[in-house]
């Protein structure tokens, strides 16, 4: 069984490496610190998108375009991010800027 790091470490390093690559990042919202799960928003020029942090067919970590295919409004986002709030009160949510769409960590992305 792969060991699974605390949602607040997650969290942590996930602004660092942000930080690192000159994107900010910021908590929106604060989510259990232990087994909270992790949506990211990413911000671009043209929109946004949300990933939701999910596992594989193999149980590794994983994230998947919860937002869809096309790009987001911010209230199309707001939206979306309430509903899996609503579904899970124990979900971070993190916000990027991301001019090209892409998390500033290591993802696979279903």
């Amino acid at each position: 069984m792969e060991a699974r790091v605390k949602a607040g470490i997650w969290v942590s390093m996930a602004l660092r490496l942000a930080d690192l690559a000159g994107r900010s990042g910021v908590v929106l919202r604060r989510g259990d610190a232990d087994s909270g799960g992790v949506l990211c928003v990413l911000r671009g020029r043209e929109g946004l998108v949300v990933l939701s942090q999910v596992r594989d067919a193999e149980g590794r970590p994983a994230w998947l375009r919860g937002s869809g295919a096309e790009l987001l409004d911010q209230a199309a986002a707001d939206a979306y991010v309430e509903r899996q709030v609503r579904r899970d009160p124990d979900l971070w949510v993190l916000e990027f800027e991301t001019p090209d769409f892409l998390p500033p960590f290591e993802a696979r992305i279903l």
